[in-house]
């Protein structure tokens, strides 16, 4: 269920969102505002997603063994699924 939030925020960037709904780029001020949370939560996703690969880079190699990986699959479906 939709909750509601309030914030303060100066007259010249309320008169700038105002314009982004005038353009017809949003149908109101509160998707604007949504649309930039989500912005915001796919950019930190992405950077997350870079230092994790930054570090699979930067790590040693480990051998082809089997059971690493197949630990390594276990953990990783444990994170996504949510237990740890």
């Amino acid at each position: 269920m939709p909750t509601t939030m309030n914030g303060a925020i100066s007259p010249e960037l309320k008169a700038y969102v105002d314009r982004q709904v005038a353009e017809g780029s949003y149908a109101s001020s509160s998707e604007y505002v949504r649309d930039l949370i989500r912005q915001d939560q796919r950019r930190k996703a992405e950077q997350r997603l870079a230092e994790l690969v930054r570090e699979g880079l930067e790590s040693p190699e480990e051998p082809p063994d089997p059971e690493f990986w197949r630990k390594r699959r276990q953990a990783l479906r444990r994170s996504i699924t949510g237990k740890r």
